[in-house]
């Protein structure tokens, strides 16, 4: 199951799933929604072209074809929620102040607008992408990738205002992204008990809990109990048009668990972490070979 990796953390992310007009929310997570608009905004796909079958006789698009992608999501740090508060429309003349749904606009005294949006403030995301049963998943999951490390458009964590940070795509071909996820990928978090660096004795049989959310039942190799392998509820996040002033979602199941993963992969933060995803992604050559 060849896929990729990519890590989700900046200092902000948010990933609305119901936001209506001046309440604009975040999951605790990345959507399915936001994900595939991340990756077709890289692949250069404008908003006028996000549409699955936009002449109705089911023939494949570049955005139809991101559908077939699968996310599983490692929560390495959840976050913490914000809230920001906002106003719009105030202090304006009135041939500027809001536009009305009738084609007019407000007026005096009527001119501000408050609104609240939603932030997840210092959160880590790692997620494995695959593409299983398409046909080029190979291709699909190479071609994502490629654009993700050089993207067409700036990229952004759910909002404009978020970009990513300066880890983005981890590993751009990976035999089985899912197990490295669990096996290989450094935490961005501190071993449990100890500051920043663990100590030299610590037990090599600790482990730590972590959570993973994914749009699909996870494996039955998968560390979890079966009970996982059922949704534990939806969201209408699976992206049908993402043009301008048209969109359309579906809803789909969302599966989440939470597993026991070994504590020597919690890394800490700042430099150490860096340092840490830096030889995970640029293995030191081994003997006899090209560095």
């Amino acid at each position: 199951m060849t896929g990729f990796l990519i890590q989700l953390g900046g200092p902000l992310q948010s990933w609305g799933e119901h936001s209506a007009f001046n309440d604009r929310d975040t999951v605790a997570h990345p959507t399915r929604s936001g994900l595939i608009g991340m990756i077709a905004s890289a692949l250069g796909i404008s908003r006028d072209e996000a549409v699955t079958d936009p002449a109705g006789d089911g023939e494949p698009t570049p955005f139809s074809r991101l559908g077939q992608l699968r996310f599983t999501v490692r929560h390495d740090r959840p976050g913490v929620r914000m809230r920001d508060f906002h106003t719009v429309g105030g202090g304006l003349p009135a041939h500027r102040t809001v536009p009305t749904a009738k084609g007019g606009r407000r007026g005096a005294g009527q001119t501000t607008i408050v609104s609240e949006r939603h932030y997840l403030a210092d959160a880590v995301f790692t997620v494995a992408v695959t593409a299983p049963g398409a046909p080029d998943a190979a291709g699909l999951t190479t071609a994502c990738a490629r654009a993700l490390a050089a993207p067409h458009w700036p990229l952004h964590l759910g909002r404009r205002s978020c970009p990513p940070g300066a880890a983005l795509v981890l590993a751009a071909r990976v035999p089985d992204p899912v197990t490295e996820l669990l096996a290989r990928v450094p935490l961005a978090r501190p071993r449990p008990g100890t500051p920043h660096h663990p100590a030299p004795d610590a037990d090599p049989e600790e482990t730590v809990s972590v959570r993973f959310t994914a749009d699909t039942p996870f494996p039955p190799g998968f560390p979890a109990p079966a009970s996982s392998r059922a949704a534990v509820t939806t969201l209408n996040d699976d992206p049908v048009r993402l043009r301008p002033r048209d969109r359309a979602y579906r809803s789909r199941p969302s599966y989440t668990t939470s597993c026991r993963l070994p504590a020597h992969l919690c890394k800490g933060y700042g430099p150490e972490y860096l340092d840490a995803l830096l030889a995970y992604a640029q293995p030191p050559a081994t003997e006899g070979t090209d560095a």
